[in-house]
């Protein structure tokens, strides 16, 4: 199982398959959550992901002009060298020609920007795998296979699965506007062990667990992503989505009867690593 050995969590761990927080205070966090959200961090995403994906768009347009530039150089060059027949094989014509076809390279979008795209195609992984993770919790919460689970938690799972839509939504629309393929997988390697953790869980508590540990990898590998993304706007929109991620984690520690902020600092010891997604 996925965890970080908290005293905290392993104390809230103890108590059983009952539901630490009253119902009335669960519905109290899920409605100030959701007002948050909608107020304030989603504005901020959706503006931050605009501009974004305004300036990756402009960056892929001068991209492609100058490919046809080059395209054009290199077909000028090959229309002189047809022209000119044995005379310029006579004067080289290879080199020169080998000369025209590496300027008629097509040049990419620059290093930087792809390695912020990269993260937001991790991103988009993980922001799906909570949408799986959570649909599976809410169907299987319906279907009666988690025994007596209180309507709020069923609530606040709803809740939190839209907003990692919302979430994944917008990095996929930044993808799609650098001319990348939207991401609609979720994250590869953490996948296969949360499917196995989930087919442990038997009550509400151990579905606040694995979905605990799914929220504070988000909420970590936000945090690491603001010190490796190297556009300001790129900062901009991973710094807005990551404390909702933290909301979320609050609210499932308040469930679980443990402190609703377990670390006066968030760590990244629990943060993915851009390295496992596959390259763009």
């Amino acid at each position: 199982m996925i965890h970080r050995n908290r005293q905290n969590q392993e104390n809230g761990n103890k108590k059983g398959a009952t539901m630490e927080i009253s119902e009335a205070e669960l519905n109290a966090r899920i409605v100030e959550l959701d007002e948050i959200h909608h107020d304030v961090s989603l504005p901020a995403l959706q503006e931050g992901a605009k501009d974004w994906a305004d300036e990756v768009a402009r960056e892929r347009s001068q991209v492609e002009a100058r490919s046809r530039v080059n395209r054009r150089t290199f077909l000028l060059g090959v229309g002189a060298t047809v022209g000119a027949g044995a005379l310029l094989a006579a004067c080289g014509a290879s080199s020169s020609a080998t000369k025209a076809s590496s300027s008629s390279t097509t040049p990419t979008l620059s290093a930087s920007t792809l390695s912020d795209l990269h993260v937001a195609a991790l991103a988009a992984s993980l922001e799906n795998l909570g949408v799986y993770a959570y649909t599976a919790g809410i169907n299987a919460a319906k279907a009666g296979k988690l025994g007596a689970v209180p309507p709020a938690v069923v609530v606040f799972a709803e809740t939190a699965r839209a907003q990692h839509k919302e979430h994944g939504a917008a990095w996929n629309a930044i993808l799609r506007a650098s001319g990348k393929p939207a991401v609609t997988v979720t994250d590869p390697v953490l996948t296969p062990v949360v499917n196995k953790d989930f087919a442990s869980v038997s009550n509400t508590v151990d579905l606040a667990k694995l979905a605990l540990e799914i929220e504070d990898i988000a909420g970590e590998t936000y945090l690491s992503a603001v010190g490796v993304l190297a556009q300001p706007i790129a900062i901009r929109t991973a710094a807005s989505i990551e404390p909702v991620e933290m909301q979320h984690s609050a609210i499932l520690n308040f469930i679980l009867g443990t402190y609703p902020v377990p670390n006066a600092f968030e760590p990244t010891t629990l943060a993915r690593s851009t390295s496992d997604y596959p390259k763009l």
